[in-house]
């Protein structure tokens, strides 16, 4: 059984929808966080491991400074730059000029103790100057136990913040979006509750009026009574359209061979009154007869919305031309017209630009959702100020 898409199957898409943005936005903001608090660490850690380093480089660095005093006395019997396994070391003069170096880098001068290239620097300033030296550093190799080890942790760490975090956020989303849902579900209710409603009296009004015999009716009263008429297949018109929103999965679906000329003079007969009202010409011009396999209801609707739309966005003393071909059906209208760019939109739900005829933008998403069921293909023409048309093609 083909079905129809529901407002139940729209309102649980929107609250997906809302659900995802803001997971969404909680899970960035959750990364953030996370990777602040792990460089955070992972900088503590590091200042941890360096300042454990640092009373061996200075252990390191004095000496070096003593063997550096050696060569200073010794420097007319030796001019062998010292040098030691432990370490690497390299001093500058007082202008920060490399005076001697077994250090293959670049140094900075501007820290007292730093990690750079996986290896450990301290700068010391000796108290004496010996071979003009004013600055000196000591390098030793980072065996990077320490980084090793804050990397497991801080896998560990980050692998139990986000799960905590996720829990807490869908808990947290589920929340707050419990009041929204609880809105939606009784508006839907509500609407439902209300078509349900509107059904036997929407349907008494229109069959009393049309089994009231016209010819006998003074002009005053037929102007009355037609006005009644419009007002009841305005509301029956809206009524149909909350009732294939609200229970479309719930209509039984019975496709039959329609015939589609038939068809559509019996519904441009049905909005008569209304065109009159507004002085819109209607005719059906059948260039080729043609049938359908598809629900008579579902048609019939479809029908009804692009003929009243014609209809409510037409202009005083206007026209609708309504055209049968083979694979075809042409709905011409002098009406408003639409944008161009806003041509793309008008198949979605609620969508409106204009606010002077009313209606609740739901009229062309229900025509969509029943050709997109019986692959039908529907195409939209329009000038702005001028004329709109729309084919429906199979």
């Amino acid at each position: 059984m083909l079905v129809s898409k529901s407002l139940d199957t729209d309102l649980a898409r929107s609250e997906k929808q809302t659900l995802y943005r803001i997971a969404t936005l909680y899970l960035l903001l959750s990364i953030i966080i996370i990777f602040g608090f792990s460089f955070m660490y992972y900088t503590a850690q590091k200042e941890l491991m360096l300042q454990e380093k640092k009373a061996e480089l200075q252990q390191d660095s004095k000496d070096f400074l003593l063997k550096l005093k050696q060569l200073h006395i010794n420097f007319d019997k030796t001019q062998v730059y010292p040098r030691s396994k432990a370490y690497e070391s390299a001093i500058f003069d007082s202008d920060k000029k490399l005076i001697f170096a077994t250090i293959p880098t670049q140094l900075s001068l501007h820290k007292i103790l730093y990690l750079q290239d996986a290896m450990i620097h301290l700068v010391s300033i000796p108290e004496s100057y010996y071979l003009g030296a004013k600055y000196v550093i000591i390098q030793v190799k980072d065996n990077a136990l320490w980084y090793e080890r804050t990397k497991k942790e801080l896998l560990l760490f980050n692998l139990l913040a986000f799960s905590v975090m996720f829990v807490i956020g869908y808990v947290l989303l589920r929340l707050f979006l419990k009041p929204m849902r609880d809105a939606i579900h009784l508006l839907d209710r509500f609407i439902k509750d209300t078509t349900h409603e509107l059904n036997t009296p929407v349907s008494t009004i229109v069959n009393n009026i049309e089994m009231i015999d016209k010819t006998k009716l003074d002009a005053k009263t037929l102007k009355k009574i037609n006005r009644i008429d419009i007002g009841a297949k305005t509301i029956s018109n809206i009524y149909q359209d909350l009732t294939y929103l609200t229970l479309g999965n719930k209509i039984v679906v019975n496709d039959e061979k329609i015939d589609l000329g038939e068809l559509l003079q019996e519904r441009v007969d049905y909005f008569k009154s209304l065109a009159n009202a507004k002085k819109v010409f209607m005719e059906v011009k059948i260039v080729t007869n043609t049938s359908l396999f598809i629900d008579r209801a579902k048609l019939s609707k479809l029908v009804d919305n692009l003929i009243s739309n014609a209809i409510k966005y037409n202009k005083i003393n206007g026209y609708i031309h309504i055209i049968l071909n083979k694979n075809e059906i042409i709905f011409e209208d002098s009406g408003i017209g639409i944008a161009q760019e806003n041509i793309v939109k008008m198949q979605e739900r609620y969508t409106r630009f204009n606010n002077v005829s009313g209606g609740f933008g739901l009229g062309l998403s229900i025509v969509s959702s029943i050709a997109q069921e019986y692959k039908l293909k529907i195409k939209i023409e329009s000038e702005e100020f001028a004329w709109t048309k729309v084919s429906l093609q199979w």
